[in-house]
């Protein structure tokens, strides 16, 4: 499926400024700046399991259906329902205080999430 793999962060914009508004202390902010996350994404139709690999040993997991309603969770570990949805190729999640959407672009995962007009964007390399 076109978004089943393993992908690890190659560039970000606008860190700094989201993870403030996002509310992250500054200590956080900065010890997360250079983070090599690894996203895993198993794909089977309209589900999705969807890990994030820090390099403290800390993971993530979120698993959802296109279209139904879910339990997920923030890094943060903060416990939401949302109902992820399929736009365009693209994945659209909204989290408790942003809005998310994540696509295939060539061989990269492109995750762009925006709060309070700062746009923050991540790309990811494929690495299996």
């Amino acid at each position: 499926m076109a978004f089943s793999g393993k992908y690890e962060i190659e560039s970000e914009k606008n860190y700094d400024e989201f993870m403030k508004r996002l509310g992250l202390p500054s200590d956080v902010i900065e010890k997360g700046r250079n983070f090599k996350i690894v996203t895993e994404v198993q794909q089977d139709g309209q589900n999705f399991i969807w890990s994030q690999h820090y390099p403290s040993g800390h993971s993530m997991t979120n698993k959802f259906t296109i279209g139904k309603e879910c339990d997920m969770e923030t890094v943060g570990g903060k416990k939401f329902k949302a109902t992820v949805q399929m736009e365009g190729g693209k994945i659209v999640a909204d989290f408790p205080n942003y809005h998310q959407t994540s696509e295939i672009v060539g061989d990269k995962l492109v995750e762009i999430s925006t709060i309070g007009g700062v746009t923050y964007e991540r790309v990811s390399k494929r690495l299996a």
